[in-house]
């Protein structure tokens, strides 16, 4: 199991980014959680995981669990963009579909101070996750993989 959303939530998040001064302390952390994030299995890297609008090659699994709590799983093949995904898993994974699609990620985003440092490819990139994450993971949806 991977940590992000299970035992560093957007709680811890948003305290590591409060500690880290100036954008330099932000990119390092965002590397470290690059780190965490364990990697995808190749037969999970294709087509239908695939998330557009990155300019970097970019994947997401989820299924919901019996509890109805969706799991989810990201891997790129970028470092900087590995650690927003964590950055997204935090606040996202492990939630319900109502707890998903209610979370105000702008203001997350904004409490982080990321957005105004990433390049617009990467912004338009890291809105790519958030929008797949919101798109799969409705009430709606149905387990699926």
């Amino acid at each position: 199991m991977q940590p992000f959303g299970h035992t560093i939530t957007d709680t811890e998040i948003r305290a590591l980014f409060a500690n880290a001064q100036g954008w330099e302390a932000r990119y390092k952390e965002l590397i470290k959680l690059a780190k965490q994030l364990p990697a995808l299995n190749a037969a999970d890297k294709i087509e239908v995981n695939a998330i557009h609008g990155c300019e970097s090659q970019a994947w997401l699994v989820s299924e919901q669990n019996t509890n109805g709590l969706w799991q989810l799983h990201c891997d790129s093949d970028a470092r900087i963009v590995k650690g927003l995904m964590a950055v997204v898993l935090a606040a996202l994974n492990n939630k319900t579909a109502e707890q998903i699609q209610a979370f105000d990620m702008d203001t997350y985003f904004s409490e982080l101070q990321l957005l105004s440092h990433l390049s617009p490819s990467r912004g338009n990139g890291l809105r790519a996750v958030v929008t797949a994450i919101k798109h799969r993971c409705t009430p709606y949806a149905v387990r699926q993989r």
